[in-house]
């Protein structure tokens, strides 16, 4: 490959650049009725809260409900996609996950995140970090709350 290309236009946060506190918000997306159907049957959720109206509405829900899972990933996606991580992200290393409320199809989800724990390794080009990640619906109201650690290089590479 050339070695000539133009810089990229965004790099992560490094290591350094995620102090204690540091928050940051994501870009919105709506999760679709197509989201849901495809998650579930590629991944065999397919009990009635999700794939059934009516069963959702049995369960006591107003309307179609989406896998705490798939509101996980769609959060993630929502994280990555925003370039935090872009570059210097090195190892996904876990995360503690409540879910706080339901999420419907047609809900808009957004992620507000803040670095609640960091450290440098012992080999000091990386650091380990932590994050909680609120997700929030189009009502303002927090639908799951996740802690994911992760592993962050302190510099950017030239790659």
């Amino acid at each position: 490959m050339n070695d000539d290309l133009p810089p990229r236009p965004h790099h992560g946060w490094t290591f350094h650049e995620v102090p204690l506190g540091k928050r940051w918000s994501t870009s919105k997306r709506t999760v679709t009725e197509t989201d849901l159907v495809v998650y579930a049957t590629q991944f065999g959720f397919v009990e009635g809260l999700f794939l059934d109206a009516t069963g959702s509405e049995r369960a006591g829900y107003a309307g179609r409900l989406v896998p705490g899972s798939l509101v996980m990933s769609i959060a993630e996606g929502l994280i990555i996609s925003g370039g935090a991580i872009a570059g210097t992200g090195m190892a996904y290393l876990g995360a503690e996950v409540q879910v706080k409320g339901p999420t419907f199809v047609n809900d808009t989800l957004q992620v507000v995140a803040e670095v609640t724990e960091a450290r440098l390794t012992s080999k000091q080009d990386r650091g380990i970090v932590t994050t909680r990640n609120e997700v929030f619906n189009q009502h303002g109201d927090v639908v799951m709350v996740y802690t994911p650690t992760r592993m962050i290089r302190t510099e950017h590479l030239n790659d």
